[in-house]
């Protein structure tokens, strides 16, 4: 079509690592941010690396994902999944389960905030080793992957479905709460909210219900 781009190439994870000693260096995020656009490749390798794996979690090739990810914004990842019917055989849902229809869904997943985010530590407790995760959310974080994910539905067959684990966590509870305030601001999108151990099932049971998740 005549386009042209230029290309500069970056490294990250392991290959950054083996050149750098870390998954990103400060220059390769600026100059992610002064791009245009991003093309990301893989970050790891085989994990059985020692060099990349037998040392701190800050240094291994996921902590540059992490970063780049935290580094530039990049709190919606958007997932399509479309099934067309020259790939329908390879699918391993059965045809009675797909049906005439196949599915057509695109998957909202926020990237910046949650378990992977929050502080984490591993230290010994009473004498017992301990490992904690922390999984934290805020309003304002919530809040815009569900703009997002309703802007998409409007766009599509407007039902988003909103999926949580609101009975036990009180994280859940929170996105629960703000989701409900963002959809008031799009009465044409018809609001679901579905815990994920049943979202799980669901999807391999009745996979065309689904449009924004």
């Amino acid at each position: 079509f005549g386009h042209k781009f230029d290309y500069t190439p970056i490294l990250m994870g392991g290959c950054s690592i083996d050149a750098h000693g870390v998954p990103l260096t400060d220059e390769a995020l600026a100059t992610a941010k002064a791009a245009d656009a991003v093309l990301l490749g893989a970050v790891g390798g085989n994990v059985g690396n020692s060099r990349w794996y037998d040392v701190a979690p800050n240094l291994r090739p996921e902590a540059g994902l992490l970063a780049i990810r935290k580094g530039l914004g990049l709190f919606a990842n958007i997932r399509p999944a479309y099934l067309y019917d020259e790939l329908k055989a390879a699918c391993p849902i059965k045809d009675e389960i797909i049906g005439d229809q196949g599915f057509d869904m695109v998957i909202m997943r926020e990237l910046t905030g949650g378990l992977y985010f929050g502080d984490r530590y591993t230290k010994e407790i009473d004498g017992v080793t301990t490992a904690v995760d922390t999984l934290t959310y805020n309003e304002n974080e919530i809040r815009r992957i569900a703009i997002k994910a309703f802007d998409i539905a409007m766009k599509r067959r407007k039902s988003v479905i909103s999926v949580d684990k609101a009975n036990v966590l009180d994280s859940s509870r929170l996105w629960r709460k703000v989701v409900e305030e963002v959809a008031k601001d799009y009465p044409e999108v018809t609001l679901t909210h579905m815990l994920v151990d049943n979202c799980a099932m669901q999807l391999v049971m009745n996979p065309g219900q689904f449009d924004v998740i």
